[in-house]
Parts: C-alpha cells; sequence; structure tokens
C-alpha cells in the first residue's frame, strides 16, 4: 500500500502502548513498516524497471526475516554515537525487544502490500511468482481516517502539529473529492469522520491527561482495521466464487485467472477480471446490486505470432511482461509495413496510470522505437 498507510500503521502500534517496550520503539516500528520499499530506487532505472522490480526481492521472505536486524542495527549505532552523547543519562535502547518491535514492523509491510491487486513477490529471490489479496485498493483512505485519527488525537496537541495534521487532512479530502470512482456517500462519510476528529481534539481528548485514553482508541483502531481487512479479504472470496458461477451460468470459460480488483474507497465495489483461453471478460462486482456482477467489455487474446514476439522480445517489453496480470496485445500495421505493438494489462483496463510498452517495429521485425 501506500507509504502513508505503512508509516500510520508502524506509528499506530507504538502509539498502542509499544513504545514504552524500549527507547526509539517507535523508530523501530515505522522504519521496519517502510524498509522494504527501498526498492524505490528501481524507478530510476531504464523504463519498466520500477514494475519489474518492485515488491521482489525486498519483499521476499528472506528480506523480511533480514529487514530487522539490519533496522535493529541501525539503532543500536545511533543509540550508541548520537542519542546516548547527547543524553548521557538517557536509558540504552534493549536489543532484544527492538528486534521483536522491528520484525513487527517489517511484517506489516509486506501483509499491506499483499492485500491489493497490484501485488507481492513472498518466494522471491527462488521464486518470481506474484500473489494478489485483490482486498483493498491500492490508497485506501479508511487505514488513513481510522489510523490517522489515532495519532491526530495523540500528537496534534501544539500549534505546529495541529497546523500540519490539518493540512495532511484537507490534502486527503481534496484527493477523496478529486478522484472519479469515490462514491458520492463515501465522501461525506470522510467529512463526518474528519468532523469527529476536529470535534474531539476540540474537547481535549488530546490532552496529555488523557493519554491512555488515546492509546485504548488507537488499539480499537488497530481491531478495527485488521477486522476491515479481514473481512474484504473474506468477502473477496465469496465474490470470485459467485463470478466464476454466473461466467460458467452464460457459457463462457473455462475461467482460469481471476480477480475482482477493489476501488477506490469503496469496499463495497471491484473491477472484475475473468481469464479464458480465448479473452479477457471485464466487468463490476457490487455487494448492494442485484445482481451483484455486471458484465462488461471482451478482450480478446491474440494468439502470440513472429510480430508479437519480435516486439516482446525488447528489454521494455520483458520488464512489463515481468508485472502484468492479464497480459495481451494489439497490432497495426501500416501500408509502409511497419508494425505497432500495444502491450496491455486488463487489470487498469482504460488506464495508463501505470504506463505500457508500444513497440514500432520495421518491415524486418527490428524494433524502431519504444515507449
Amino acid at each position: 500500500m501506500d507509504p502513508i498507510a505503512h508509516t500510520f500503521t508502524g506509528a499506530a502500534l507504538a502509539a498502542s502502548g509499544l513504545r514504552r517496550a524500549t527507547p526509539l520503539a517507535t523508530a523501530a516500528l515505522v522504519l521496519g513498516a517502510n524498509a522494504p520499499d527501498i526498492d524505490i530506487v528501481a524507478a530510476f532505472g531504464p523504463d519498466f524497471s520500477s514494475v519489474a522490480h518492485r515488491r521482489g526481492w525486498t519483499h521476499g521472505l528472506p528480506a523480511i526475516a533480514a529487514f530487522p536486524f539490519l533496522v535493529t542495527g541501525l539503532l543500536l549505532a545511533w543509540d550508541r554515537l548520537v542519542r546516548l552523547r547527547l543524553r548521557p543519562g538517557a536509558a540504552p535502547i534493549r536489543a532484544g525487544p527492538l528486534l521483536g518491535i522491528a520484525a513487527l514492523g517489517v511484517a506489516t509491510h509486506s501483509t499491506l502490500d499483499w492485500l491489493n491487486n497490484y501485488g507481492i513477490r513472498w518466494l522471491m529471490p527462488f521464486d518470481g511468482q506474484w500473489f494478489y489479496g485483490d482486498a483493498l485498493f491500492i490508497i485506501d483512505p479508511w487505514i488513513w481516517l481510522a489510523l490517522g485519527g489515532s495519532l491526530f488525537l495523540m500528537h496534534a496537541r501544539r500549534i505546529p502539529s495541529l497546523a500540519a495534521w490539518c493540512a495532511f487532512w484537507l490534502l486527503a479530502s481534496v484527493l477523496v473529492f478529486a478522484t472519479a470512482d469515490v462514491p458520492q456517500a463515501a465522501r461525506w462519510l470522510w467529512v463526518a469522520g474528519i468532523g469527529v476528529l476536529l470535534g474531539a481534539r476540540a474537547a481535549g481528548l488530546s490532552a496529555p491527561a488523557r493519554e491512555r485514553g488515546v492509546e485504548r482508541v488507537t488499539r480499537a483502531a488497530l481491531v478495527v482495521c485488521v477486522a476491515y481487512m479481514a473481512a474484504a479479504s473474506i468477502a473477496n472470496i465469496t465474490a470470485r466464487a459467485e463470478v466464476r458461477a454466473a461466467l460458467a451460468v452464460r457459457g463462457f470459460g473455462p475461467v482460469g485467472h481471476l480477480m475482482i480488483g477493489p476501488v477506490p474507497a469503496n469496499p463495497f465495489g471491484g473491477d472484475v477480471v475473468a481469464e479464458t483461453p480465448a479473452a479477457y471478460f471485464t466487468g463490476r462486482w457490487n455487494w448492494l446490486a442485484r445482481p451483484r456482477f455486471e458484465s462488461g467489455s471482451q478482450i480478446s487474446r491474440l494468439a502470440p505470432n513472429t510480430v508479437s514476439e519480435a516486439a516482446a522480445g525488447t528489454p521494455e517489453v520483458q520488464r512489463f511482461l515481468t508485472w502484468a496480470r492479464f497480459p495481451y496485445f494489439e497490432i497495426e500495421t501500416a501500408d509502409s509495413g511497419h508494425h505497432t505493438v500495444r502491450f496491455r494489462d486488463a487489470r487498469y483496463l482504460g488506464t495508463d496510470r501505470l504506463g505500457s510498452p508500444t513497440v514500432i517495429l520495421d518491415g524486418d521485425l527490428e524494433p524502431l522505437y519504444v515507449d
């Protein structure tokens, strides 16, 4: 999921009481919750390096096991070289509890990333298989509201921090209202949630004397988020079974891989992509509608040929295909004999927000241009 969700998760775990386990516990949880995203450096590589390398080596089980030791080692060094020199009388950190807390932070990262339809490669570097939870959208405002709200009550005590939090809520609200697919009811529910938080802050719930009460609120927020994630995961399993049955009744199939991808701020809806040997079938899922599955378009899956294979041999397309979940291609041949081959992922039908490669080949099937 997005870095804000990861950071809020680590910080909320600390605010729930774990910060008292050892000095620098909060730092361990926040660093651990973000550590696997060090692979963001892949974004500075050649075209499509990011999709080929993100959520791979640094998100696999060996890295999950190694990162807690790296985070702990970093904080032990900081404790000895900086913190204790600035505060000689401060209590030193406890390595054992710090390691366990760092491990918890790292574990939350890969778990949250698995929950969306972008995917994660748990078995890297031994196996490049992608795993998808298809439960939560990659940016989930309800996670922000629940976890960020509890942190707001704990930390927005002084004017500078209150101003920073209000700026965050304002920008987050702009995102919620500017995203086209967010239902109107979700927008007003978001506004109501922000109003409750501001009202609680004005009533003094974030006062230092009530810190224990805010800790209980934070624990409750974490429990609610875990229940929300679990419910979304279980509901997705049920929905997939119903979509398979509906497609079978309509004579489509056999259905292979099937996705009900989460949509922004709406846990009751989803984008459907069903794989069959000849085509991808798309549609919409809505728990509140009857029927719940509404079929959409059909995308033909062309059989590979010499033109597509020549285009697929380019490094850019190879990197894209490493990541693509429902890949397909389209070919246009000009009078000049040049071929334009566009590669797509049906998971993101109708959007180029993640990009997809286009290859132009000459008459001898030599690549002229890749975009």
